[in-house]
């Protein structure tokens, strides 16, 4: 007992007091105050990080040849596919997703306000609602109709100088009209195909829409289709149809040529992309994109296509 009481006092007093002054060290309070910069600098880094992560856009790339090809012997060889690079390259202050898309995906990804652009859209009054358009990226010849040779008959009461009258045929209750169903085929023909007559079209979805179309015309259950004639024949070929076996047909009323815009959705981040990409649009080298299309083209439309193309994107670069 008198052991512990002689011990006591001195444990007392002497372990708290040396806890304290081992938690209220100089070398401990250094310490701390160190590790408090360091989360501090660790925060400020994240945050910085953060505030200059690049904005991700969205490219929307259809299936659309001779714009945009995805299979076949000529994969990545469309006149869209030798621009994409020239935009990616000309806008370093975005991250650039190329995402693969049908029709009707790419337009509810627009409409949804994504930060997302088309690269190859007509200009369409009711979609210039909720979409914001480019100045022309690409000139394209107009849509016609074709028809196989030994139905040419059918067009014949609706020919004028060599151009069909598309209102005139339409209200022909014998005759039918297939077309991929939510593309635009420029205003002129968009407001053609609105007035048509109930039954007037046949109407067809998705991806492959097009090569069904000439899968039917090709087994007689279709005689007339709208389209570019440059994609007409590209998946006429792939459906092993011989080109010559199709006859195509301009429509009266139309231009000879239509220009081609990307489109992104009506948001500030892509109102701004518009403006970037408006810049780029007046000086990229156009000239290898029209070549490049025109090699879709009939030999003897050509020279024609390229001069009006060369004048066309002279006098925008000019603006």
């Amino acid at each position: 007992m008198a052991t512990t009481q002689s011990r006591s006092p001195g444990y007392a007093k002497t372990e708290p007091f040396k806890l304290k002054r081992r938690l209220h060290s100089p070398a401990n309070r250094m310490h701390s105050g160190w590790t408090w910069r360091l989360v501090g600098l660790l925060c400020l880094l994240s945050l910085s990080s953060a505030a200059q992560a690049k904005p991700t856009l969205i490219w929307l790339l259809r299936d659309l040849p001779p714009m945009t090809i995805f299979e076949g012997p000529k994969k990545g060889q469309g006149v869209i596919d030798h621009l994409m690079p020239l935009l990616i390259a000309g806008m370093p202050q975005y991250e650039h997703t190329l995402l693969r898309v049908n029709r009707a995906r790419g337009l509810q990804m627009l409409q949804e306000h994504s930060f997302a652009c088309d690269p190859a859209l007509l200009w369409s009054k009711e979609r210039a609602q909720w979409i914001v358009y480019s100045i022309p990226a690409i000139r394209a010849v107009s849509n016609g109709l074709v028809v196989r040779q030994q139905d040419r008959a059918v067009l014949a009461p609706y020919l004028v100088e060599g151009e069909v009258d598309l209102a005139a045929l339409l209200a022909a209750p014998e005759r039918k009209v297939g077309i991929v169903a939510e593309r635009s085929y420029g205003e002129f023909i968009d407001n053609l195909l609105q007035q048509a007559p109930r039954g007037a079209l046949t109407a067809h979805y998705g991806n492959d829409a097009l090569s069904n179309l000439l899968s039917m015309q090709r087994l007689g259950r279709l005689q007339v289709v709208l389209g570019y004639w440059p994609e007409i024949r590209y998946q006429a070929t792939q459906a092993q149809i011989a080109e010559n076996d199709l006859a195509f047909y301009p429509i009266r009323g139309t231009q000879k040529y239509l220009s081609g815009h990307v489109a992104c959705s009506n948001t500030a981040e892509g109102r701004q992309a518009i403006e970037e990409i408006n810049n780029l649009l007046r000086t990229v080298p156009h000239e290898p994109l029209n070549r490049l299309y025109a090699e879709w083209l009939d030999p003897e439309r050509r020279a024609d296509y390229l001069q009006q193309a060369r004048t066309f994107f002279d006098r925008q670069a000019a603006q």
